[in-house]
């Protein structure tokens, strides 16, 4: 039975200390259920809303990769799968607030990773769906049952702590895929023109090709 669980998105900041790029979610769980919930094993599952923000003129033009010209953009601008995340809701009464973590993917060849790449500043728009079993406490012992399907909630994420996020990892940088035979070619013009860094390798390419 619906019971009024409910899920709000309070913030998001990065993660500094993980491994890899992670973003931390902060979410208020609210049950008013007057036996509270013993433990909840939740999954959440967060996509972009691309319509949800305007675009300035060089952010449409990176985004044409993914969504094709902006006069398509009214068929095109279709939701983007970010991540899949889960975690346990301790045992609480009424309401507790709990920590998210996310990790975030830097391929510049997955969808959101270029819809992220392609936005200067703002607010990213975000849907996060939940999903999952609540143990909830019920006389002397346990019941279970699973979140409703309607138990969504939205989040603006700046641009800004995306970016801080990737940089925890990968400080002002990004990555790109290429051929092995490709990477040893730019090495071999890197080397030729005797060249610090394949950055720079890459920077020259783009000047003597009129960009």
């Amino acid at each position: 039975m619906d019971d009024g669980l409910r899920f709000d998105c309070l913030d998001a900041r990065p993660e500094p200390y993980a491994a890899s790029p992670t973003l931390v979610f902060r979410l208020r769980v609210v049950d008013p259920s007057p036996e509270g919930v013993h433990a909840i094993a939740l999954r959440c599952q967060i996509r972009i809303e691309p319509r949800r923000r305007p675009y300035g003129p060089q952010e449409a033009a990176l985004l044409a990769d993914l969504f094709g010209a902006p006069a398509r953009w009214g068929d095109t601008l279709q939701p983007v799968q970010f991540a899949m995340a889960q975690t346990m809701v301790p045992a609480f009464t009424a309401s507790t607030e709990i920590d998210l973590p996310v990790p975030c993917g830097y391929d510049l060849e997955v969808a959101a990773g270029r819809y992220f790449a392609s936005l200067d500043d703002g607010e990213i728009p975000l849907l996060l769906l939940f999903s999952g079993t609540v143990l909830a406490r019920s006389g002397g012992g346990v019941s279970m049952r699973q979140i409703p399907w309607h138990c969504e909630t939205r989040h603006r994420l700046p641009v800004a702590v995306w970016r801080e996020t990737i940089d925890t990892a990968f400080p002002g940088s990004g990555w790109l895929r290429l051929r092995r035979d490709t990477v040893r070619e730019v090495l071999r013009f890197k080397s030729e023109r005797v060249l610090a860094t394949v950055d720079d390798a890459i920077e020259l390419l783009m000047k003597e090709a009129g960009r």
